[in-house]
């Protein structure tokens, strides 16, 4: 029964020595007498996260980071399931073979074409010789029927002879022309052809261009926080299958009261100590200033109230001062951040030592 009444004391006891202990650690690691150019607030520190989604509808072959992997740009994390794309990559393969067989025939017929024309044109030529004969034979029949030296018979042959050479010249220019309409049917058959070839690279490319997004690569070096899909999954265009935090854009965001938001410019010098290394000041600069309260009440009518606003800072961490700590990287850690309100004014000696470099 003594035991038993001693018990809820002890857990009380030890609850506030605990406590006791955090409240001492916490003002033996924070700056001491901040000067009125100094503002601080508390937060934790974030990070960019990016998704690694598949471009196209598809299953997923395999996964090969954990969670908790550090990863490069460029790094293959996942692949997928490519047996189909490769099958469609053979179709076109196919296609683009045929479309090429098919310039070869139709420059084959433009060929043809000539020669035909060619040809054509002889007979143009033939015929017009002959229209010429006849035409010679006409006027001296002509004037020797009317010196009756040849019978009227020969005169109507020799007339008839005339037309039936005009006419054989109309047909070899009229089959001359087709020979040039043949021509044009070709060239643009060959054209078409060649469309058609390019239509079926393009389709390669971009089947190509489909099995490469295949492989899904990280875009920046990070760190994999978790697995949205898993191998074997089925996933849509876009659909997401890992979650990673870009180490190389690291952030603390905290929130400070009108009187010293609106001393804050960007740019400003900000100085973190994080509650894991509270001997290490990181140094940082202020990226963002909201220009809208976080906390407002739905009148501010006093100057006090207005007082109780509070606006959202965001401390940027230089990104060459990550690259060397970028395996030690760790989002979600708590700490305090300190701004400068005022450039002039030299930082304390607290936050000015043992800065990471």
């Amino acid at each position: 029964m003594i035991a038993a009444l001693k018990r809820p004391w002890a857990i009380a006891a030890a609850v506030c020595i605990l406590a006791g202990i955090a409240v001492y650690a916490w003002y033996k690691l924070k700056p001491s007498d901040l000067p009125e150019t100094v503002a601080s607030g508390n937060g934790r520190i974030e990070a960019v996260e990016i998704d690694v989604s598949a471009r196209s509808a598809g299953r997923i072959k395999d996964i090969v980071v954990a969670e908790g992997d550090f990863v490069t740009a460029g790094q293959v994390v996942a692949n997928m399931d490519t047996l189909q794309i490769r099958a469609e990559r053979r179709e076109a393969e196919a296609q683009s073979r045929r479309a090429v067989i098919g310039v070869d025939t139709a420059r084959s017929q433009v060929t043809q074409r000539e020669a035909e024309k060619q040809a054509a044109i002889a007979v143009v030529a033939q015929r017009d010789a002959e229209l010429d004969a006849a035409n010679r034979r006409l006027v001296r029949s002509t004037q020797l029927s009317s010196n009756g030296t040849v019978s009227a018979q020969v005169l109507d042959d020799d007339r008839a002879a005339m037309h039936a050479a005009t006419a054989t010249v109309a047909a070899a220019k009229a089959q001359l022309a087709a020979t040039q309409a043949a021509i044009s049917a070709a060239d643009s058959q060959v054209i078409d052809a060649q469309a058609a070839v390019d239509a079926a690279s393009a389709t390669i490319e971009r089947i190509d261009a489909d099995i490469d997004d295949s492989a899904l690569k990280s875009p920046r070096n990070g760190r994999v926080q978790f697995r949205v899909a898993q191998p074997g999954e089925v996933v849509a265009a876009g659909g997401r299958v890992l979650n990673l935090v870009d180490l190389g854009d690291v952030y603390m965001t905290f929130f400070l009261p009108t009187d010293q938001a609106g001393r804050v410019a960007l740019g400003s010098d900000v100085r973190l100590v994080l509650d894991a290394a509270a001997k290490t000041v990181i140094p940082a600069k202020v990226s963002f200033v909201a220009d809208v309260a976080q906390f407002t009440p739905k009148t501010v009518e006093t100057a006090e109230e207005r007082q109780k606003l509070m606006f959202r800072i965001r401390a940027r961490i230089d990104p060459e001062l990550l690259k060397k700590y970028i395996t030690q990287v760790k989002t979600g850690l708590p700490g305090m951040a300190y701004v400068r309100l005022d450039p002039h004014v030299p930082w304390p000696a607290a936050l000015d030592e043992n800065l990471a470099k």
